[in-house]
Parts: C-alpha cells; structure tokens; sequence
C-alpha cells in the first residue's frame, strides 16, 4: 500500500535499499523498481505516505483499525543506516498508534540497538521485531542478536529461502512466537527446497510456535523433482496445499488507547476473509482481507 484506500496493511514510510547480504541477490524490489524504469538503490521518504498509520476518514475515525498488523518498510528495511534521519519520526508515530501492531522485517539486525528511540525502556508491546535468515549462516550470525534485543515480540522468516537453516536450540526460551518461510521470486530466482521447509516446520511443531509456508517461490524442488511456478498466487495455492502451516501459542499483543487504557479484545479489529483468500497459504499471517484487488 502506497497511499491507497483499500489495502492498509503496508506501511513504506521510505522507499529504496542497500543490497546487504546474499538473499538480496535479486531483491524483488530492485526488479520491480526497474520495471518502472526506477532504481532501487534511489533512497527517499515516501512523503504521501510517511504519517499514514495516522490518516483518518471523512468520519474522523482512522483508516487503520485498532488491534490491525502493519508491515512496516516492505520496499526498504527500517533500520537502513540512510534512514537515520526519517526513523525518529517514524517510531513516534508508532507510539502514537499504540493499539496498532507494527511489523518490522530486517536483515540489519547488527543496528538496532543503536536505532531504538529513547523512551524504549524495555520495549513496546506493539512493535514485533523479525529477522530475516535466508540461510544457515545468516541464521546463526543474527538469531542471536534479536534473543539479545529488548523487544516484547520477536520473530524468525526465512526468505528467500536460500538453503536448509535448522533453529531448534534458538526456540527453546520461548522468545520466538512466529517463523516464516518462502521461495524466491522473479528473474533469477534460486530454488526452495521442501525438504528445507518440512524440517523447518518440524522444529517448529516441536516448540509449539506458529509456521507459515508462505509460498514456494518460482523455482520449487519437491520429491527431486523441479517445478516453474511463475504465479504468485499459485505459489501461495501449493504452498497452502502443502499443509505445512501451523498455529502455534497464541501471541498476546496488549494494546493500548491514546490515554494508556489496555484495549479488550472484544474492541480490536476482527480479520474478515473473502473467498479467494481459501488457499492463500498466507491466511495464517495475515491482516484479512481488505478487498484490495490483487486475487482479481
């Protein structure tokens, strides 16, 4: 969502990154970027977009309901270091929506402490910090330092899912509460494995935290056997006809009104799904359907 009306699940408060470890390779940003005849490396503050969690109806009410999950930066990563300048700003309006979860998905989890806003103290209830492991290396390098990290919500996605990545000793304190995984997409795209995604999925099973198979990339090995799936939606189909995903231990987000009151859940925002959203193997992470489109 970039300023629209209908999907309000995305936040891209800035625009543009650095390619910064091997599972940019063929960022699909970059590739949608010069399909535009843009650069993805052009850096900028998304000035129509930047106090959208704040927006608000010809009724005054805002657009964005309490007790929503915003992905935040999804064409950038929050913690670039070009972004220093914008990210202050930025947590305040988080602060601000204090009945509002937002997602932060990054690689750069090395920055973070060093980026947290000075009313931090021990972490915000409605911020979940993920990280992203694209391989076994990556894995060990950053789970560590997100298990280091003040947050009240952590999370683990594996995407592009570059090679088998084995996390079993990093869930057993209980830290994690959700991990992702999916394919490669568009030019270039490298093989996910299922195997890869199956021994993730066990793991997961195991310490009773959420898996989403999200969906299988272009390029998917399944019984030795190469498949082209070019189709992002019917990545996400056969993703979902997997039946890898899992619920996990509910995850407690306590959110709050602007005068400090915990909102009861009988008051927050209620997913709503539409028929196309069936097979969706991403139903399980998602915001609910908000009629943007995208399935037509």
């Amino acid at each position: 969502m970039i300023g629209g009306d209908k999907m309000h699940d995305i936040w891209n408060p800035w625009h543009g990154c650095v390619k910064f470890s091997e599972g940019c390779q063929n960022c699909y940003m970059y590739f949608l970027d010069k399909m535009r005849g843009q650069s993805g490396a052009q850096i900028y503050k998304v000035k129509n977009n930047f106090y959208y969690p704040l927006a608000k109806d010809r009724q005054g009410n805002y657009k964005i309901k309490s007790g929503e999950m915003v992905r935040v930066c999804m064409t950038s990563d929050f913690f670039l270091d070009r972004a220093d300048i914008w990210r202050e700003e930025a947590w305040q309006i988080m602060r601000a929506r204090s009945d509002v979860v937002f997602l932060l998905i990054t690689k750069r989890i090395h920055r973070v402490a060093e980026c947290l806003p000075k009313n931090w103290n021990g972490g915000w209830e409605n911020v979940f910090l993920t990280v992203t492991c694209e391989n076994q290396r990556r894995a060990d390098e950053r789970i560590p330092q997100l298990l280091a990290l003040p947050f009240k919500h952590k999370g683990i996605i594996c995407a592009p899912f570059l090679g088998p990545v084995s996390i079993k000793k990093y869930l057993a304190d209980g830290q994690i509460e959700q991990v992702i995984c999916g394919g490669e997409n568009y030019n270039g795209a490298r093989p996910c494995n299922f195997d890869w995604v199956k021994s993730l999925q066990k793991e997961c099973i195991e310490a009773n935290v959420t898996f989403c198979f999200m969906e299988t990339g272009t390029l998917f090995i399944k019984d030795r056997k190469a498949y082209n799936l070019p189709s992002k939606r019917l990545q996400s189909e056969m993703a979902y006809k997997s039946g890898m995903n899992y619920t996990g231990k509910p995850i407690d987000f306590k959110l709050y009104d602007q005068f400090g009151r915990q909102i009861g859940k009988d008051r927050l925002y209620e997913r709503k799904f539409g028929a196309k959203c069936e097979k969706c193997a991403s139903r399980i992470i998602c915001n609910g359907c908000s009629d943007c489109e995208i399935c037509k």
